[in-house]
């Protein structure tokens, strides 16, 4: 069976999901087979597996830091948020059910069986499984009933490291709080901490380390500077928060694009390829004043309830500010939910999102979609009708699109990888000016998102460009983040407790 390292955190957003993916990349560069675990993941930020299941994406951007094809069986339980207490319960890839929080609370004992199957498996094929914790491992009113911190390290006796975020502030209370609130067993597997997104001289917090050590006798294995040259894939939505994000300037030599920030945003990495283009600036807009004429193109991303999204676009006004932003002439795409929100009503007969039987959308695009209980998850390549570009990525959504009237055209012809059969997706119409389709990570695909981008270039009057390199230069990111952590971190200490 394969040796076990944990790592968990004071909080959430500390830092744990790359601290796991820069240890799974600096022991495959060792030479051991390695792989991602977490037993249960909460996240609108999805991704669709070979074996056509669902899982966080945390645990891709671990598998690919380890050089694996991502499994279901690397984050067996995964809860998608669709309202301020229920989720959507998706067990070793597949759709269990919609369950309010309390009602999951109970039901988390059950899982365990299903938890730990998926770890067994991993653990018949691998050297080193990386365990990832969630939130913050001391919360005490859930301990009792934990399925995903210390109840997997004491199951498993896997050694632990726990992973602080010095930026926040308060570093001294999350560290030793959290070393306080533990029992003995888990002060026991606690070997260490990792002091994340540290800013300034090193030789400043001396001191800190120090007195953290003294006040916990467990050694500080490393102290990790801030960095903003490294791009990894973020788990969930907290960096384009209100609060995180701040609005970048607009130029007229430069292509603006603005993302609508949803309430229930999901699967926003579909646009992290856009921030690398040389001359893009991408902005996430929370109101409809941020929503200005110097913008250039309109993004509605995917959201996890399309129903309640769509009544929040006419009650806060954006729905007569994106009406406008398009009759000003402005281009307009919607991905997957957003699509959905371009249309003119959506359905929802099953209650499967909502209370809500039918919202009106946006009506830009003629199309109806009915919301389903059978979930479509596959992956999927074609072709753009509107430019022959070749496209892929992968379909997450409930429910299905059709067209209602003729001016609307098919925007994709697509099909399975492997498989013959073909079919239409999506809509556009006004030559692509508005346009939608159910496809994550069709911006991903160099040749469709530059042609994208040149379009919007000489409606300005600038040169085209050829798209940067597409997504397998995240490769090369994965080989910096794990420099960054060998340079900072005690690796051989690290390793030293694995068991």
């Amino acid at each position: 069976m394969a040796k076990s390292i944990m790592i968990l955190g004071t909080g959430s957003d500390v830092g744990k999901s790359i601290v796991a993916t820069a240890v799974c990349r600096i022991i495959k560069r060792r030479g051991f087979k390695v792989a991602p675990f977490k037993a249960q993941n909460m996240s609108n930020n999805s991704f669709v597996t070979l074996e056509g299941g669902e899982i966080g994406r945390a645990q891709v951007v671990q598998a690919e830091a380890a050089g694996l094809i991502p499994s279901v069986h690397m984050n067996p339980i995964l809860l998608k948020p669709s309202s301020g207490t229920g989720s959507q319960v998706i067990i070793q890839g597949k759709v269990f059910g919609q369950m309010e929080a309390m009602n999951y609370h109970h039901f988390k004992p059950k899982l365990k069986r299903k938890v730990f199957d998926s770890y067994n498996r991993l653990a018949q094929d691998y050297d080193v499984i990386v365990i990832e914790g969630a939130g913050s491992c001391c919360e005490m009113n859930l301990k009792d009933n934990d399925l995903v911190n210390f109840s997997v390290a004491k199951s498993l006796g896997a050694p632990c490291l726990l992973v602080a975020d010095i930026d926040r502030g308060g570093v001294f209370a999350q560290v030793i709080g959290s070393f306080h609130l533990m029992t003995r067993k888990e002060k026991d597997l606690t070997k260490g901490f990792i002091i994340n997104k540290f800013r300034g001289d090193p030789k400043l917090f001396t001191s800190g380390i120090e007195y953290i050590e003294r006040k916990t006798h467990r050694p500080v294995m490393g102290l990790v500077p801030f960095y903003e040259d490294i791009y990894i894939d973020p788990e969930d939505s907290v960096g384009v928060q209100p609060d995180k994000w701040e609005l970048k300037p607009l130029g007229s030599r430069s292509v603006n694009i603005a993302v609508l920030k949803l309430p229930a945003i999901s699967n926003f990495t579909d646009l992290a390829i856009l921030e690398r283009e040389t001359d893009v600036v991408l902005n996430y807009v929370f109101r409809p004043s941020e929503l200005s004429k110097d913008y250039d193109l309109l993004i509605l991303p995917g959201t996890k309830n399309v129903m309640e999204d769509a009544a929040w676009l006419g009650r806060s006004g954006w729905k007569k500010v994106i009406k406008g932003f398009v009759q000003s002439g402005k281009m307009v795409l919607g991905i997957c939910g957003g699509y959905q929100l371009l249309g003119e009503r959506i359905k929802d007969p099953s209650g499967v999102e909502s209370r809500r039987k039918e919202v009106r959308g946006l009506g830009l695009l003629p199309v109806e979609t009915i919301l389903e209980e059978t979930k479509v998850v596959q992956k999927v390549s074609g072709l753009a009708l509107t430019n022959r570009k070749r496209v892929s990525g992968y379909e997450i959504h409930m429910g299905q699109t059709r067209i209602l009237r003729e001016h609307g055209k098919p925007f994709l012809e697509i099909h399975r990888p492997g498989r013959r059969r073909t079919w239409e997706d999506g809509c556009y119409t006004d030559g692509g000016r508005v346009a939608g389709a159910y496809i994550h990570g069709i911006l991903d695909t160099p040749g469709f998102r530059g042609d994208l981008l040149n379009r919007l270039r000489k409606t300005k009057g600038l040169k085209t460009q050829a798209p940067i390199q597409g997504r397998l230069a995240r490769f090369h990111q994965y080989d910096r983040l794990a420099d960054h952590f060998e340079t900072h971190c005690d690796m051989d200490k690290i390793l030293r407790v694995l068991t």
